[in-house]
C-alpha cells in the first residue's frame, strides 16, 4: 500500500467518497438510457475513469475542512465528502478531455476512452472513421463528467447557509475557469516556437502548471475546504500561501513521473510525455544547459526526438537517460524541494487546528514525494 493510499483511507474517506461516486454513476444510467438505449457505455466509461482515483484531491478538502475547524461529527461532514466527490468528477471531465488533446493510449494501465471507443466501432464494423467516434465520445464523456460534478457539488452545499454558498461556488466556479485556460494554454504552448529561448519555455511552462494543475489539484479543494468550514479571509489567503506552491511541486513531479516513473504504478508506458511533446520545465531545463554548454548533440535530440510517437522504449530510455545526465532532473528535484519547503513552512505558520494540520502535512508529502 502507498503512502498516499493509506493516508485517504483514514476516517474512511475514500470508501465514503467512493461510495457516493458509485451511486451517482448508478443514478445516471438510468437516466442515460432513458435517452437512449445505445448510451449505457457512457455509464460504463465513467464509472471505469472514477476506480482508479488517488482521492488525493477530495483528501486535501476534507482535511482542510478539519484543519480549520470542521466536526467530523456533524452533518456538515457529509457535504464536505460531497464536495470531494465532485472533485473527483471534475478530474474525470478534465482526464477524459487531457488524453484526447494529448492522444494519449492509456489512462491508469487501461487503454484511453476515446481508444476505447475507437475499438468498439473497429469491433462492430460500423461506418466511418473509428478515430473520429472515439474522439467524439470521449469529448462527450468529459462533457458528461462535468455535468455530473457540477450536479454532485449543488447537491453537497445545498443546505448550507446562503453566504456559504455563494463563497463555495466562487471557488468551485474559479477553478474550473483557470483549468480551462490551463488546458489552452497547454495547447499554444505545444504550437509556439521552442528551444531557442528556454527561459522564456520554462516561464510558458510554469504558467501552465498553475492554471492547468497546481491550483486544482491542491489549493483550490484545500481553500474549498477552508471554505465550508467558515473560515475568514485571512486564512483563505493563507491557504494559497501553502496550497499553491505545494500544487506545483506536486505538478512538478507528476513531469518527472511521466519521463521516468514505473508504468507498472504509473499505468502509462515510460517516457510518454516525450512522445506527446510535453513542453515541461524539465525538458526547458535540459535545453537551458544544452545551450549553456554548446552540447548541440543534446539540443539536437530534444529537438528531434519531443513528440516523436515514433520513438520505441530504447530511444526514450536514451533520451531520458541524456535529460538526467545534463542536470536538469536534478534542477528540477530542487525547485520541488524549495516549493515544498515554502509550502510546509506556511503550512507550520497557520493557525490551523493540530490534527488537520497534521494530515494536511502528511499528504503534502506524499503529493510530492510520491513514485506513482
Amino acid at each position: 500500500m502507498s503512502p498516499a493510499t493509506a493516508l485517504v483511507d483514514a476516517e474512511d474517506l475514500r470508501s465514503r467518497v467512493d461510495a457516493l461516486l458509485t451511486q451517482h454513476v448508478e443514478e445516471l444510467l438510468p437516466e442515460l438510457v432513458a435517452a437512449g438505449a445505445g448510451a449505457a457505455p457512457l455509464a460504463e466509461a465513467l464509472g471505469l475513469m472514477l476506480e482508479g482515483g488517488k482521492r488525493l484531491r477530495a483528501a486535501f478538502c476534507y482535511w482542510s475542512w478539519r484543519a480549520h475547524g470542521g466536526d467530523p461529527a456533524s452533518p456538515d461532514a457529509d457535504a464536505v465528502l460531497r464536495v470531494g466527490a465532485a472533485l473527483e468528477l471534475f478530474q474525470a471531465a478534465a482526464l477524459f478531455h487531457d488524453d484526447v488533446m494529448d492522444d494519449s493510449d492509456t489512462r491508469r494501465g487501461r487503454p484511453a476512452a476515446h481508444r476505447r471507443f475507437a475499438g468498439l466501432h473497429a469491433e462492430h464494423g460500423w461506418s466511418g472513421d473509428p478515430g473520429r467516434y472515439g474522439e467524439s465520445a470521449a469529448i462527450l464523456l468529459g462533457d458528461l463528467a462535468l455535468v455530473a460534478s457540477e450536479r454532485e457539488f449543488v447537491r453537497a452545499v445545498a443546505g448550507s447557509p446562503a453566504d456559504l454558498r455563494v463563497r463555495a461556488h466562487a471557488v468551485f466556479h474559479r477553478m474550473r475557469t483557470e483549468v480551462t485556460v490551463g488546458q489552452y494554454l497547454d495547447l499554444l504552448a505545444q504550437v509556439l516556437p521552442w528551444g531557442e529561448d528556454p527561459v522564456a519555455d520554462e516561464a510558458r511552462a510554469r504558467e501552465v502548471i498553475v492554471a492547468k494543475s497546481a491550483r486544482y489539484s491542491v489549493e483550490h479543494p484545500m481553500l474549498l475546504g477552508a471554505v465550508l468550514a467558515g473560515a475568514d479571509d485571512a486564512a483563505l489567503a493563507a491557504v494559497t500561501g501553502y496550497g499553491l506552491p505545494l500544487g506545483e511541486a506536486f505538478q512538478l513531479r507528476d513531469d518527472l513521473l511521466g519521463v521516468f516513473g514505473d508504468p507498472a504504478t504509473t499505468g502509462k508506458p515510460a517516457g510518454d510525455d516525450l512522445r506527446e511533446g510535453k513542453r515541461t520545465v524539465l525538458v526547458a531545463r535540459a535545453m537551458g544547459h544544452a545551450l549553456a554548454t554548446a552540447d548541440a548533440g543534446l539540443a539536437d535530440a530534444l529537438r528531434a526526438g519531443l513528440g516523436d510517437r515514433g520513438l520505441d522504449d530504447d530511444a526514450c530510455a536514451a533520451l531520458a537517460g541524456r535529460i538526467e545526465a545534463s542536470g536538469a532532473v536534478a534542477d528540477v528535484e530542487a525547485l520541488i524541494t524549495e516549493l515544498g519547503d515554502r509550502a510546509f513552512g506556511a503550512l507550520a505558520a497557520a493557525p490551523l487546528a493540530e490534527d488537520g494540520r497534521a494530515m494536511l502535512v502528511r499528504l503534502g508529502h506524499a503529493a510530492v514525494d510520491r513514485r506513482a
